[in-house]
This record gives C-alpha cells, structure tokens and sequence, in this order.
C-alpha cells in the first residue's frame, strides 16, 4: 500500500473536513433529497435531481478523503534537522535570471497548494531541491524549461494551511 506523507496540519485539515462532510453536509443533503422526493414526479422534479447528484459527489469525495487518511503518514517537520531542504522545509530562493523571490514549504501532496506556497515533495522542484543547503545554486529542470536558483534559505515554520 502507497504511504502519503503530510505534516500533522494537513492531517487535521484533511479529517476536519472529512468530519464536517459526514456530521453535517451529508445528513443536511439526505433531508433535501426525502423533501424534493415528496413533491412528487420525480422526471420533472429539479430539486430531486440536484439533491442526488449533490449526494453522490459528497460520497466521492469521502470515499477519496477516506483513502487518502488511509494512506496517511504524518510527518511532524518540525523534528526534522532542517539544515538541508527536506520534508517540511520553508525554502527561499531567487530566480538568479530574473531575480524574482520565492518561498516555498515542501508538503505532502495532498496538501500542496502552489498558489500558498505549498509545493508537493514529489513536485520536479522539491524533488531538486531535496538535501540542498542554504547558498546551493540548482539548475532546475521544470515543465516550463531550465531554470537556475540560488537558495537563499532553508528552516522550518510552522504551517498554516
């Protein structure tokens, strides 16, 4: 069975979410579906159709969040020595052609979120950056072409996803 590491935030959020779709949304969906079943021609009857369709999604995604709990291998970074860039590092770097600053966490996948910082550990960068130091220039191969970064820091900080 394939593990997937993630930080014990990830896990959290990931269960919370879990929890609320099978406490709350779920019950609250069933309802509006025993409602719009009893306004009778279910053919005709939009509510009846959204409300199925809605159930049958919220069951997909907890068949999905279930499996990726499963599969869960919480890694608490903050234990980890991050001198070199690993599992829960907040790495810094510049672009060394256009100068352009950026920080990145390396998570579990589950948890990446590009747009907040959050880079998947087998992400084509985390898995270059992996057991570089602080000052280690990397000529990174990228979807988007080579690209050449200097590191300018590497340590832990506690996520808030």
């Amino acid at each position: 069975m394939d593990k997937e590491p993630m930080t014990r935030v990830g896990y959290e959020k990931i269960t919370g979410e879990l929890n609320f779709l099978k406490k709350t949304e779920r019950p609250e969906t069933v309802i509006a579906l025993e409602e719009a079943r009893q306004l009778g021609d279910l053919k005709e009857n939009a509510e009846y159709h959204a409300a199925k369709e809605k159930l049958a999604l919220i069951d997909a995604h907890v068949a999905e969040l279930g499996a990726v709990i499963s599969k869960a291998v919480i890694i608490d970074p903050e234990t980890l020595p991050h001198d070199k860039v690993s599992f829960g590092s907040t790495v810094g770097l510049v672009n060394c052609d256009t100068d352009e600053e950026f920080m990145y966490s390396i998570v579990g996948g589950v948890e990446s979120n590009a747009e907040k910082g959050l880079i998947s550990f087998n992400s084509p960068l985390a898995k270059q950056l992996l057991g570089k130091e602080e000052g280690d220039e990397i000529i990174a191969t990228l979807p988007g072409g080579q690209k050449t970064f200097e590191i300018l820091s590497v340590g832990y900080k506690e996520l808030k996803l």
